[in-house]
């Protein structure tokens, strides 16, 4: 099977991104509204203060299949954050990922969500990794599309994605 990704440690590394868990300084930092020389100059964008929020507020939002930034592995710049939203719920994990405007257009999202889709493959008790994007969003719907995943329906509102059953489900 073709890996988009490699475990080192905590990290999952892409061609050109390392995902890495959220650590306690860094959440810290986009809580207090402190700008660290390692982020890019629009991060954190409005998204990620709010997955910042929901790390410091729930102890699993770090663990192994939890909430990553994205690091441009070229830059060292974290640039966005893509994460699982643990525990799965009958099986499913949903995934959800942003990426700072500023790198938009360079297909992070669809790498990073793309490794993130993959390594919850492999979470126990995970045969499906699942989305939801606001209906006003098509571009993030063709990131999941690109990672794996399909369109199942939409409300008008939402459309939500999941990826197919694995053979003999």
């Amino acid at each position: 099977m073709f890996s988009c990704f490699s475990l080192t440690g905590a990290d999952l590394t892409t061609d050109r991104l390392v995902l890495r868990p959220w650590s306690g300084t860094e959440t810290a930092a986009v809580l207090a509204d402190l700008r660290p020389a390692h982020w890019a100059a629009d991060f954190p964008a409005e998204g990620d203060r709010v997955i910042a929020g929901f790390v410091a507020g729930t102890p699993h939002a770090r663990g192994e299949f939890g909430q990553r930034q994205i690091v441009e592995r070229a830059s060292g710049l974290v640039v966005g954050a893509v994460g699982l939203f643990w525990p799965p719920a009958d099986g499913c994990l949903e995934i959800g990922y942003g990426v700072v405007p500023s790198r938009r257009g360079r297909g992070y999202a669809t790498e990073a969500a793309r490794a993130l889709v993959e390594f919850a493959r492999t979470a126990p008790g995970v045969h499906t990794v699942c989305a939801r994007v606001d209906a006003s969003n098509p571009a993030s719907g063709r990131v999941l599309e690109k990672a794996g995943l399909e369109c199942r329906g939409s409300d008008g509102e939402q459309a939500t994605f999941r990826t197919p059953a694995p053979p003999g489900r």
